[in-house]
């Protein structure tokens, strides 16, 4: 089966959803997204999106704190860029129905989250990204030009080695859209465009403990690097140093405007203990708490640290952070009466799919926006809230981009043949590689987490390379399921993140080796980029 389309995005959260909405004024849209449009990082996010709308704030203080949260590693260009179109897009989020809290005097009621030194957090009290995702379904819902097809699964993007017949002359390769799988009846689509947008999220589920949806697999970057287009920071995954700890509670996150909002960090003992890490306490950036944490869990042996907001009004904390008082609750858990029991996890990708300040990657027609890009704005370590910013910002700068590059190319899509699955068979064998999924969960949060040395990075490689190869091994000769995919994507992205932490010998932002714990800006004050001969 084919659809045919001007424009197709690969994701359907904040970035793709926006981008389509820009993109629907100019021709078709398809959207592909995995499970129901709503699944999305997107959704979890809780915080706010980070903008300068405090007459006491400024542009440069926020690039500031931007360039600092990032180590040394952000792109200036790109950081400017989001910060000085931040207000107007959060102004037209606003208009399209998000209803951003606000003061009695109707302004935005502006949060703070650590690392940022102003209240500059616009948000819907603890569930922003869900009321974000729910205004932008709204709008694209009633576009005549976008049709949406969930429960699809993207397996590998289209490039000139699917053509039949002569292929185009170009310097570089063109992607023409993608073989997705219907997971709900098995049958392989081609959805063809003239240009593509991959907004396909993280990839926190290769560890084994993420605040991400089950979805988050790393589909972009990998098929992405699959395709041949340039991967960049792999080795910084940020983890969120506040998740709740609880048998059920699947890591919930616990917002970092908590502590913005007064919230100390406690030993068992009752202890404050950020001071001693950090001038900014409690509100320093996350690579620091998340490894004071860590440390701190060491010292002690204790399971965990705790988040204490006990000090504040308890209609106020209801009031501002009615999602999390409700989740702790339902564990038995009053945070206006007792600390709340917190440990670090995987949150989010710092990087991802190369781009330039369009959005556009070396691939002609494919362009990336989101957390599966890499844009140069978060270097080493992502400022709080950030990453919704971004996403809005490049999702705009990635379609005016893709727009044009359609206007002016005027192409037309070649001949591009039916997904190949001769020589495969529904397999029985899933059982035999089912348990790679956890041992790469496994080898992933053991070896390659907050703290790392060679010795256990090359554990965590030696092993995930067998790994690898047995997937692609069962892949080849098996008909593909959503599993499947995930597995090939995860193991792709393993070796990558391990493959990445590697190549850079220094302790920089949310990658800290033992091996090398000073910061090396000699000789790593640069981007880590891999292409596809590097796991050769």
């Amino acid at each position: 089966m084919i659809h045919e389309t001007d424009f197709l995005i690969i994701g359907s959260g904040m970035a793709g959803l926006t981008s389509a909405l820009k993109l629907a004024e100019h021709g078709s849209v398809a959207i592909i997204t995995k499970k129901e449009r709503a699944e999305s990082n997107t959704n979890y996010a809780q915080g706010g999106i980070a903008a300068v709308f405090d007459p006491d704030d400024s542009f440069e203080n926020h690039i500031r704190d931007t360039l600092e949260a990032g180590a040394g590693l952000c792109d200036e260009h790109a950081v400017r860029l989001i910060v000085e179109k931040g207000p107007e897009l959060v102004q037209e989020l606003d208009v399209i129905g998000v209803h951003f809290t606000r003061t009695d005097k109707g302004t935005f009621d502006l949060g703070r989250e650590g690392g940022h030194r102003s209240h500059r957090i616009v948000h819907v009290k603890d569930h922003t990204g869900r009321d974000v995702e729910a205004a932008l379904l709204n709008a694209v819902k009633v576009s005549p030009n976008i049709n949406v097809f969930e429960n699809h699964v993207a397996i590998d993007l289209i490039t000139e080695h699917h053509i039949i017949g002569p292929t185009p002359r170009e310097p570089h390769l063109h992607c023409w859209g993608a073989y997705a799988l219907d997971a709900e009846n098995g049958l392989v689509k081609r959805f063809l465009a003239k240009a593509t947008i991959i907004s396909s999220g993280g990839c926190g589920q290769v560890y084994l403990h993420s605040t991400n949806p089950k979805i988050a697999t790393g589909d972009g970057v990998a098929m992405c690097y699959r395709a041949g287009a340039a991967i960049a920071n792999m080795e910084f995954m940020q983890f969120h140093p506040t998740t709740l700890y609880h048998p059920l509670a699947d890591s919930f996150l616990i917002s970092e405007a908590v502590r913005g909002f007064g919230g100390q960090l406690l030993t068992k003992s009752g202890k404050a203990f950020m001071d001693k890490y950090h001038s900014m306490g409690p509100l320093a950036p996350r690579d620091v708490v998340a490894r004071a944490i860590d440390t701190e869990m060491k010292k002690s042996g204790d399971p965990c640290v705790y988040l204490d907001i006990t000090h504040k009004d308890p209609d106020q904390v209801k009031n501002r952070f009615p999602h999390i008082y409700e989740n702790c609750y339902k564990y038995k858990i009053d945070i206006t009466k007792e600390p709340i029991p917190v440990v670090p996890a995987a949150h989010y990708s710092c990087g991802g799919v190369v781009t330039d300040l369009n959005g556009a990657t070396d691939i002609n027609g494919l362009y990336a926006c989101g957390e599966v890009a890499y844009t140069g704005v978060h270097g080493a370590n992502r400022l709080a809230s950030n990453s919704l910013l971004e996403a809005v910002v490049f999702a705009r700068q990635a379609s005016l981009k893709a727009i044009d590059f359609v206007k002016t190319r005027k192409q037309r899509i070649p001949n591009i043949p039916p997904w190949d699955d001769s020589g495969t068979f529904n397999s029985e064998e899933w059982v035999l590689i089912s348990h790679d999924l956890m041992e790469i969960k496994n080898l992933m949060w053991d070896y390659v987490g907050i703290v790392r040395s060679n010795l256990r990075l090359e554990r965590a490689l030696s092993r995930i390379r067998l790994i690898r190869q047995e997937v692609e091994n069962f892949y080849r000769r098996t008909r593909v399921t959503e599993e499947l995919i995930e597995l090939r994507n995860l193991s792709l992205l393993a070796q990558l993140i391990v493959t990445s932490a590697l190549l850079r010998r220094e302790s920089r932002g949310l990658h800290y080796t033992t091996d090398y714990p000073k910061l090396d800006d000699q000789n790593y004050k640069h981007a880590t980029v891999l292409q596809q001969k590097a796991l050769q």
